[in-house]
Formats: structure tokens, C-alpha cells, sequence
């Protein structure tokens, strides 16, 4: 199971490869780590209208090294320093949450990504999200990335059911104690992309994250494939015994983290070999997370 020093070095995702001299001049200091991220990423969606034309294909940019190597090539100013939206990278939070977590890894400091629901974007919905968490060298902090105007303290946020971050787990764990998650999704515009079954999905993609598997929202395989020929009984079956677990590893039970990391490399309806990237402009590829290659279809 990923440990404090795993967390603490870079997985294949969070790797800035020839990049890393960007990430080593810059700050640890969480307010810096956020204004770094916002300056090299900007949002797909929420800033569309100031992107150029084509610039939203960045979002299927899954490794940080070329993410980093994109933003090199945009402008060479630092990355403390604020850029036109034509220079930064077209990304989304879970971008932002990479970034963020690869500059304190950069640093040797434990970081992880979280996946999960926010309140905080619109009211009455809970829109699918991504933060960061740092060990702080008693307890994982966590903290926003992507909204800048959060009305509590990004910088260590409240944790648990009802804070303004929910992790996938927890949502689902609330859905099937009865709790209606029909807002819980991508946005209220796309009913398909919310409710039950998209939280399901996100169980598996919160699982991956923990395991330092920091993969693209939009990407699916086991359990989370589409046209997955399982019967849903034996998917929520197996999510409710995820959520479980990562809720349990949350409160601080080493066995249900030792559990979770046996499972996600043992069970190939957790662990993504392949994945189908079913991407938001409109495209869709197979992609070799080993070879580092996808075959857009």
C-alpha cells in the first residue's frame, strides 16, 4: 500500500520529467502551490470563452511532464507568474490537483489527490471534483486548488459528509443509506453524467487516485466501462465494499488501507491496464498506460 515516502515521490502521472527545474524553484507554501497551479492551468469550462480555438484538446493531456512541457512552450515565464489565458494549459481540477501534488512531491513532501463532489461551485449542485491533501507530519490537510473564492479556508478544509468537499466514497456510502445523489454529478445540464451510477464510477476513480494512479476523469475501464456486462447488483456490491474500505482508511485503519491496496492490484475490475478515454471535446481513444499512447479512434 502507498506509504508516506511513496506519497512522497511521483508516480508516472505526477512526474515533470525534463520539467522539473519549473517545479523546483517554486514555493511549498500552499497559497503558492495554488497560484502556481491556476497559473499554469486554466479550466476547459469554466473559462471556455477565453480559449482559442483548439486549445481545449489540452484536457487529454494526462502527464504532468507534458503538461509542464506545453506551458514551456506557451511562454517561458515562470510559473509564480500569471499568464494570458492563450499561454496556459486548458485543464481541469484534476490538472490543477496534479500539479499541486507534483510540486510538493518535487520537494519531498507526502501529497495525494481526492476525488470526489463540491458544493461550492453552484448552489444546489455537487459538482465532480478533484483537491489535493499534503502531510503536514501528523495528518492529511486538505485543500482546494481550482476556485480561488471559496467562502472557508482552502488552504485545510473540514473533512466528512457535509463538508463542502465529499469524497466519492462517502457519497456513495449516503446514496445507499438512502440519500438522494441526483445532484451529485458533472452538471445539471447533463442528467447522464449524475445520480447513482456516475457516483459509482467515481468510488473506482477515487481508488485509483489513492493508489497514486492519477488518471483523467473521463477515462473508464473495469467496472466503470459503459457498457459494462456486469449486472448492477454485483457494481454496487463491489462499490459498497470500496467505499467502505476508504472511508475506514480515511478514520485511520492500516488494515482497510492494506485491504484496498490488495485489492486494486489483484481485481480487474479496480485496476486499469487499458482504459478507454471518452474524452469532453468530443473524441475517443484506447489508451496504453504503459506505452504512454493513445489510439484515438
Amino acid at each position: 500500500m502507498p506509504n508516506l515516502d511513496e506519497y512522497a515521490t511521483h508516480s508516472p502521472f505526477s512526474d515533470p520529467g525534463p520539467s522539473a527545474g519549473l517545479l523546483d524553484g517554486l514555493s511549498t507554501q500552499t497559497d503558492a502551490v495554488q497560484e502556481a497551479a491556476r497559473n499554469a492551468i486554466i479550466h476547459y469550462r469554466g473559462s471556455a470563452d477565453a480559449l482559442y480555438d483548439g486549445q481545449d484538446a489540452d484536457v487529454d493531456l494526462r502527464w504532468l511532464s507534458e503538461i509542464l512541457r506545453v506551458a514551456q512552450e506557451r511562454s517561458t515565464a515562470p510559473l509564480s507568474q500569471a499568464r494570458p489565458p492563450g499561454e496556459q494549459v486548458a485543464g481541469c481540477c484534476r490538472d490543477h490537483a496534479l500539479f499541486a501534488i507534483s510540486v510538493l512531491r518535487q520537494h519531498g513532501i507526502p501529497a495525494r489527490s481526492r476525488v470526489g463532489f463540491a458544493a461550492y461551485f453552484q448552489p444546489g449542485f455537487h459538482h465532480d471534483h478533484v483537491v489535493g491533501e499534503r502531510w503536514d507530519g501528523t495528518r492529511w490537510v486538505r485543500f482546494e486548488i481550482t476556485n480561488g473564492n471559496v467562502s472557508f479556508d482552502g488552504r485545510d478544509m473540514a473533512t466528512g459528509l457535509g463538508a463542502p468537499f465529499e469524497t466519492a466514497a462517502e457519497v456513495w456510502l449516503a446514496h445507499r443509506a438512502g440519500a438522494d445523489v441526483s445532484s451529485y454529478g458533472v452538471d445539471p445540464s447533463l442528467p447522464h453524467l449524475c445520480g447513482p451510477s456516475f457516483v459509482r464510477g467515481y468510488v473506482v476513480e477515487e481508488l485509483a487516485h489513492r493508489q497514486r494512479d492519477e488518471l483523467l476523469l473521463w477515462d473508464v475501464w473495469g467496472d466503470t466501462v459503459p457498457d459494462n456486462p456486469l449486472p448492477d447488483a454485483e457494481l454496487d456490491a463491489l462499490a459498497d465494499e470500496i467505499a467502505a474500505l476508504l472511508v475506514a482508511a480515511d478514520a485511520g485503519d492500516e488494515t482497510a488501507e492494506k485491504e484496498l491496496a490488495e485489492r486494486y492490484a489483484s481485481d480487474p475490475r479496480l485496476h486499469p491496464h487499458d482504459v478507454v478515454t471518452l474524452s469532453p471535446v468530443g473524441r475517443v481513444g484506447d489508451t496504453d498506460l504503459d506505452a504512454r499512447v493513445t489510439r484515438w479512434r
